[in-house]
């Protein structure tokens, strides 16, 4: 059985998330994800740092946007943009 098997890396996750669900909440990646809010927060500032992931303050709460022209971060992946493996999901949110 794959119960613990993944396909993407906690920090792909994250973008995959964001990019079908736009307004979710730490509080929600913690939920979906099965991670910690500590490990969320990691993984966005990872994200951040390495411009995937855009980040804009609205009052007391965040909301998260993938940069879908940053490069991968990824050894063997280094010259596609996230546009090219997560453009199609992002098309498919309305």
């Amino acid at each position: 059985m794959l119960d613990n098997w993944y396909c993407v890396s906690a920090h792909g996750s994250v973008l995959v998330y964001v990019v079908l669900h736009p307004d979710c909440t730490v509080c929600e990646l913690t939920e979906v994800l099965f991670l910690t809010p500590r490990t969320v927060w990691g993984l966005i500032g990872d994200l951040r740092r390495a411009g995937m992931l855009d980040v804009r303050k609205d009052g007391r709460r965040n909301h998260y946007k993938v940069n879908l022209d940053a490069y991968m971060a990824y050894p063997g992946l280094d010259g596609l943009r996230l546009r090219d493996v997560l453009g199609e999901l992002a098309q498919a949110v309305p």
